[in-house]
């Protein structure tokens, strides 16, 4: 069985700027991956990619077994599920919930004179309930809360039943009651096994839900470490992804991360 995703030595470069430097990563269906890394080390240019947005400058990129420029994108994307600040940005405020989530099924966003028939229209309303919001279907985009709009985001990504669902920083602009809500539902998504093989890019280690298999650490654009999510969140790999001392502690499924500080004897 074919990758979902293959990148072989794959960079991305801006004039004088390389964003992503010789990446090899590969990702199977049934894995959920975890992208983390600080600012500016890649990690949306490498989705950008994995989602069929952006050509590699070099290398090969291979998405659903699909060679970027060689492949139809406009073919391609509507097997991947996405959710992105981005696309958040572009769906009109006065867009009602319902609408925001069944427009995906023509991959456009701000519903027009397309027509949808009664099974999209109830897989659309099935979704809203999977990610707790069901009593949000009347309600019209703008008047959400981060939060919720970040569910409502989720259910439009699962609306075409993608082969791979991406998620670029889901709980970015969250507070703690909101995160740990979003964690459960993708840990949810994750121990599902007919959920699509899943990558979500964060900061935060404390983002990661239980159930998720796999991590990517990236630095300047450069792999740090990429494997098991346990041989790969450690204190050492994490702390060179950083550049910083920082100690990891995993409990109940969940990680946390802080500075190491080092105790002085006098």
């Amino acid at each position: 069985m074919q990758p979902v995703i293959e990148l072989t030595d794959v960079s991305v470069r801006r004039g004088n700027s390389t964003l992503v430097d010789s990446v090899t990563w590969s990702v199977r269906e049934g894995e959920r991956w975890v992208v983390l890394g600080p600012n500016g080390a890649g990690k949306t240019t490498l989705v950008q990619i994995c989602a069929a947005l952006l050509h590699p400058s070099s290398g090969t990129a291979r998405v659903l077994a699909e060679r970027l420029g060689q492949t139809d994108v406009f073919d391609l994307r509507p097997r991947i599920g996405l959710t992105s600040a981005t696309i958040a940005e572009r769906i009109p405020r006065g867009e009602r919930v319902a609408d925001v989530v069944v427009s995906a099924s023509y991959a456009v966003i701000g519903r027009w004179r397309e027509e949808y028939d009664t099974l999209d229209h109830d897989r659309a309303e099935r979704l809203l309930q999977e990610v707790g919001a069901g009593a949000l279907l009347n309600r019209s985009f703008g008047t959400l809360s981060e939060g919720e709009r970040k569910r409502v985001q989720i259910a439009r990504a699962l609306m075409t039943d993608p082969e791979l669902l991406i998620l670029d920083e889901p709980g970015a602009g969250l507070d703690l009651a909101g995160r740990e809500d979003l964690v459960s539902i993708l840990s949810s998504l994750a121990y599902d096994p007919d959920s699509p093989a899943t990558i979500m890019v964060s900061h935060h280690v404390e983002e990661i839900p239980p159930g998720f298999t796999h991590a990517l650490l990236l630095r300047r654009g450069r792999v740090v470490s990429a494997g098991p999510l346990a041989e790969v969140i450690t204190s050492a790999q994490l702390s060179q992804a950083f550049d910083m001392p920082l100690r990891v502690d995993r409990l109940d499924g969940r990680f946390t991360a802080r500075r190491a500080v080092r105790r002085t004897i006098t």
